[in-house]
């Protein structure tokens, strides 16, 4: 009898050790993931993952698939983007903007610039009998419509000022026309809750002459509201193109509104572009400035004039201007610019026609210009490039001197 009984001690013993070990192996499986083995993982390394994209909010989906034949291009990205938009206004006094104002505004999480950067005219001033109240709703609307959703998405602003949001046009007596305007646009921009989110370098007179930096880039924001540039004021940007910061860039850009040279039907006369352009395209040369972005001629014209690279940048609001003496129909458009420091052109544009979401290719435009004050050439395009007849073109209009690339 004590034998079975020993037995049976035995064998509970043995099934209860069982159980334990099973609910053991259960309990260490729930905490411990298994270990599988693939020859293509390195172990030797924590496995990091891989960021999905963020998925477009519905509105830019919808714009992004309208862009027939499929979907809108996305160029290959560089080291830095910006996104270039110019001339958002409408008629004298307008609080709404134009549909292409907002579109460009929702595809930008699409293109996720780095920084977006505007060469003028942001409200529809320069008419003296607009009040205070008006100056200040269409800044109000211009906030509306472009600065509070670039602020919501943590995107800096670079901006110049453009002859309709704070003329420098001056009266004989050397005081400004448009001063009731330049004080409303003073008085907005330096409201701390309207900060544009760029990392300053000097402040000087903003918003009127500013300078400020993006990883390697330099930029540099004057009152080219209208075609005098004072010389104090030039004084004051060859010394900011050679301060500590701007020699350690690799790359220095200029923000105007009015360009140097005329590039477009109705604005290629004095006062409608920089005067002494030849001077100043010289001085930008000699502090090596890159580019210059302005706009003003409402056409989208990518050129240079000598090593100064000039970017007309295309119009989002109302009146696209055709190019002189050429066919072409005017479109609106805007610009994305990658800068890749290792490539020898440092920029790339893509640029679009905001109305059909269609690429501006640069074969599609005139491979010169010639204006009143001076010619420029395609980017792509070199003075030994052109033809006997595109010389004589612009020989036959303007002094030799004044035709040289």
């Amino acid at each position: 009898m004590r034998f079975w009984r020993s037995l049976l001690r035995i064998f509970l013993g043995i099934l209860v050790g069982f159980f334990l070990v099973v609910a053991l192996q259960a309990c260490l499986s729930e905490q411990t993931p298994p270990v599988t083995s693939s020859p293509t993982v390195d172990t030797s390394q924590a496995a990091v993952p891989v960021p999905k994209e963020m998925p477009l909010p519905p509105a830019t989906e919808a714009i992004v698939a309208s862009a027939e034949p499929n979907g809108l291009y996305n160029p290959p990205r560089g080291d830095v983007r910006l996104v270039v938009i110019s001339d958002l206004n409408s008629a004298y006094g307008s609080t709404d903007y134009d549909p292409e104002v907002d579109k460009a505004m929702t595809l930008l999480p699409f293109w996720q610039p780095d920084l977006v950067v505007c060469s003028g005219d942001m409200v529809a001033g320069q008419n003296p009998t607009l009040s205070e109240d008006q100056l200040k709703a269409m800044w109000a609307a211009f906030d509306e419509h472009v600065t509070a959703p670039l602020r919501q998405a943590k995107l800096p602003f670079g901006f110049t000022v453009g002859n309709h949001d704070a003329s420098s046009a001056q009266s004989a007596s050397g005081s400004f026309l448009f001063e009731r305007e330049r004080q409303v646009a003073t008085d907005y921009w330096i409201d701390p809750g309207h900060d544009p989110g760029v990392e300053f370098v000097d402040r000087y007179e903003f918003p009127f002459y500013y300078t400020f930096k993006l990883d390697d880039l330099f930029f540099l924001a004057w009152d080219g509201s209208s075609h005098l540039l004072p010389q104090d004021k030039l004084d004051w940007v060859e010394q900011a193109l050679e301060s500590p910061a701007a020699q350690s860039a690799k790359l220095k850009i200029l923000l105007g509104h009015l360009p140097l040279y005329g590039i477009a039907v109705g604005r290629d006369k004095p006062g409608e572009v920089l005067a002494n352009a030849d001077s100043l395209q010289e001085m930008l040369e000699r502090h090596q400035v890159h580019t210059y972005i302005s706009g003003h001629q409402h056409a989208y014209y990518p050129a240079h004039k000598g090593q100064l690279q000039l970017l007309h940048t295309g119009i989002l609001g109302s009146g696209p201007r055709p190019f002189i003496d050429s066919q072409l129909p005017p479109q609106k458009a805007l610009t994305v610019m990658d800068i890749s420091f290792a490539s020898p052109d440092l920029t790339t544009y893509t640029t679009y026609d905001m109305q059909t979401l269609q690429l501006i290719e640069l074969e599609q435009l005139p491979r010169q210009i010639t204006g009143h004050n001076g010619r420029v050439l395609r980017r792509d395009v070199d003075a030994e490039d052109l033809t006997a007849s595109e010389l004589s073109a612009c020989e036959s209009r303007l002094s030799a001197d004044l035709c040289r690339a």
